[in-house]
């Protein structure tokens, strides 16, 4: 992130923030959390903008439009006399070092008294303005402050679930899905993927909208069967049934048809040919192979079990390996692995080291 936040009022004014602290956006997490790592002094001003949002929880679920009026009124009310406080007395400097008093006038006419702020105090009035916009989302939306469901998994785990409108979901491992409370009919139904999941939809009477949010792109959708896959260094989606429209956050939109997969590579979608046996595997605690670089076989382990693997040798990461191995026991896939007699597994300490059998 290329801003530079002085205060917590820049926080609480900068939307990607918001995403962070409600955990919306996958992608805004990750970089917060990254921005908040690399130098500790900017977790007090995190700690503090947090507190500042927690404050903010409401008892009641909903406000009616009068009383988020009438708040209104009252804060802006308050500005104004602040900034009536900050008026100079006549005799101030003004903006052009030239000094007046009352009545004077200048070479080129009467010299107006220009209105004067300290830096941190205008500050604060513009993140006083721009917290009556928050203010009044986040009352016009408790949705907003409502501990959000979640479902998650572990390494090596996967685990089926269903939505509140019936639709089944079956979540891999190390993946999260956040998805919006209270869903009604009419209204979007809407899902935050991070990790990889596939979805049964159901159809609502009312078709409502299913809409699911990724790092790069939206599905939305009313009824149908698809697999998303949205880590770090990955997107793509396969249609199994039904019709999706995928939307880029640039506004760039593709309709998929039953048997499509789409990936997300340098700002474009491509369509792809890929056997769905394959991608939908693991869904049945599987993974299967075919002609597969080693080298992908590791990512495919760091993502599952969260552990490092390194390969010794330039070129064993271009060998391919075929097959059907487990995808919910590191153990038995790396016992697998060398039952081939190609490849030698060494454990030291948390790093798999994969190196072709002498």
């Amino acid at each position: 992130m290329s801003k530079t936040y002085a205060g917590v009022e820049d926080l609480l004014c900068d939307e990607s923030f918001l995403s962070w602290y409600f955990k919306t956006d996958p992608r805004a997490v990750r970089q917060w959390e990254q921005w908040i790592a690399a130098s500790p002094d900017r977790l007090a001003r995190v700690e503090q903008a947090v507190k500042f949002l927690q404050s903010l929880q409401l008892e009641e679920p909903l406000l009616k439009t009068e009383q988020i009026t009438q708040a209104e009124s009252q804060l802006l009310e308050k500005i104004r006399q602040a900034e009536n406080r900050f008026v100079p007395s006549p005799g101030l400097h003004t903006a052009s070092g030239l000094h007046t008093a009352p009545g004077e006038t200048g070479a080129e006419g009467p010299v107006e008294t220009p209105m004067v702020h300290s830096m941190p105090q205008r500050r604060w009035w513009m993140a006083a303005a721009s917290i009556i916009v928050l203010a009044a989302g986040i009352y016009g939306s408790y949705r907003w402050l409502t501990p959000r469901p979640e479902l998650h998994t572990a390494y090596g785990e996967v685990k089926e679930n269903k939505l509140p409108d019936g639709t089944e979901v079956v979540v891999n491992a190390d993946s999260k899905i956040i998805y919006s409370a209270g869903w009604k009919d009419g209204k979007d139904r809407e899902v935050w993927l991070n990790g990889e999941a596939f979805f049964h939809v159901s159809k609502t009477p009312l078709k409502s909208r299913f809409i699911v949010h990724t790092g790069h792109f939206d599905i939305i959708v009313t009824g149908t069967q698809f697999n998303v896959v949205n880590r770090e260094d990955k997107a793509n989606i396969m249609l199994k049934e039904g019709s999706v429209i995928l939307r880029t956050h640039e506004g760039r939109e593709l309709k998929m048809v039953p048997g499509d997969f789409v990936e997300y590579n340098a700002d474009r979608l491509e369509k792809k040919l890929v056997k769905n046996d394959s991608v939908l595997a693991w869904k049945e605690h599987k993974l299967i192979f075919d002609n597969t670089p080693v080298s992908e076989l590791v990512k495919i382990i760091h993502e599952h079990y969260g552990v490092t693997v390194q390969l010794s040798g330039g070129s064993i990461g271009e060998k391919t390996i075929s097959g059907i191995l487990p995808n919910d026991n590191l153990e038995v896939l790396l016992q697998a692995l060398e039952a081939t007699a190609d490849f030698e597994v060494v454990r030291e300490g948390n790093t798999i080291l994969i190196r072709q059998h002498s």
